[in-house]
């Protein structure tokens, strides 16, 4: 069996490669729209608002989404999500076309797609077992995460280099990228049909059980706290835009660059942590990372230098990857299988948080304070969060 074995079974090659043209759509569009907005307005809020657009409908809906996953044709699900997807990129680009300053609009389609990220986060996790025989489940995880870091690796600066020509021309591409991955995913919904052991009706007591079981484990919950605030405090994603304008002076392929830079880092420190795994003091792992994703968070705070701004970035990818591993370690060794999709939904609402929620924190932060101060506070406060944590919960 070689490690492309797995692609002799058609459904999942359709699905991989779907979803390896909507990640590099989305990256793209991630550029385009942080660019544009922040072009038009100049305002840091604004960058934030994007980030609240997309993580309130998130939060909001990815307990239900999970379960609905366990409940329901995950393959059907998936093809929506693209759909609704595709739709959002056809409305970029309508408004692109029309033009105007305004970007309630913009702000608007961005809730389009965290509900679609919603949806699509537990059901494209859990397909993989619809798909594939269960000897083939390891090489196919392995190649769809491989695909999905190569597109967040490589997309942001295409993004860049995209908007060069202006976001008619970004947006366009997002629409057929987005176009082309539902395409893919019709002959897959029609194919494959989820194994539902136990069809129940959705209650509040099932959807709620992995986050009861999550606030009764001290080392769970203080994993994801830790990671959840580090990144609430220390993400720059959201005001790289205004970073490559106002501070570096660079036009948007270098926001690519900028955007592309922790991806890498965490890319290549997932490559390393695979072939020597953290098996021993993996709390002392975990708080090295969230120490190292803090410092570096300050570094490119400080930073003034275009190079020295990708270096620190790298580094907060590194960071942050050794945390996400510890986190994912943490939660599955202390999960029973019958709650795992519902753990795992929670685990999503903590990562969304930090994440969409973190990037609205960062721009209202940069809109009261200033940029840098914003940045390095911000730093800073992931910093001192670690040394809390560290005497707080009992992460082995």
């Amino acid at each position: 069996m070689t490690a492309f074995s797995v692609l002799k079974h058609k459904t999942f090659t359709l699905f991989v490669i779907a979803r390896f043209l909507a990640t590099i759509a989305l990256q793209i569009q991630g550029v385009a729209v942080g660019w544009q907005i922040y072009q038009q307005t100049g305002s840091t809020l604004n960058l934030g608002l994007i980030g609240l657009a997309q993580f309130l409908p998130f939060a909001l809906l990815i307990l239900i989404a999970g379960y609905v996953a366990d409940q329901r044709n995950r393959s059907g699900i998936v093809l929506t999500c693209f759909f609704i997807e595709l739709i959002g990129g056809g409305l970029l680009l309508f408004f692109a076309q029309r033009g105007g300053g305004t970007v309630w609009p913009i702000i608007g389609v961005m809730v389009l797609f965290g509900v679609a990220r919603a949806f699509m986060m537990p059901a494209s996790q859990a397909i993989l077992m619809d798909l594939v025989p269960r000897d083939y489940l390891a090489q196919a995880v392995a190649l769809n995460s491989s695909l999905f870091h190569i597109a967040v690796i490589c997309a942001p600066p295409v993004g860049g280099f995209l908007y060069l020509w202006g976001a008619t021309t970004v947006y366009t591409v997002v629409a057929g990228l987005l176009g082309f991955a539902v395409v893919l995913m019709l002959p897959v919904r029609l194919r494959t049909k989820t194994v539902i052991n136990k069809r129940e009706p959705i209650s509040w007591h099932g959807v709620l059980e992995g986050l009861r079981f999550v606030f009764s484990k001290q080392t769970v919950l203080g994993a994801l706290s830790l990671d959840l605030l580090a990144v609430l405090f220390g993400g720059v994603t959201a005001l790289l835009p205004a970073y490559a304008t106002d501070i570096l002076h660079i036009d948007s392929l270098g926001l690519g660059f900028l955007r592309g830079a922790p991806a890498l880092g965490a890319a290549l420190t997932g490559i390393v942590l695979g072939f020597v795994p953290i098996s021993r003091r993996v709390g002392a792992w975990m708080f090295t990372g969230v120490f190292i994703f803090g410092f570096s968070t300050v570094l490119f705070g400080l930073s003034t230098n275009f190079y020295l701004s990708l270096t620190a970035l790298f580094f907060v990818g590194i960071g942050d990857m050794v945390s996400v591993y510890i986190r994912h370690i943490l939660v599955q060794l202390e999960t029973p299988d019958a709650i795992r999709g519902r753990v795992s939904a929670v685990n999503s609402v903590f990562i969304g948080a930090s994440n969409e929620l973190g990037e609205f924190e960062s721009g209202m932060s940069a809109a009261f304070l200033g940029l840098v101060p914003a940045v390095v506070m911000g730093g800073c406060m992931t910093l001192v969060v670690t040394f809390i944590c560290l005497f707080t919960f009992p992460i082995p």
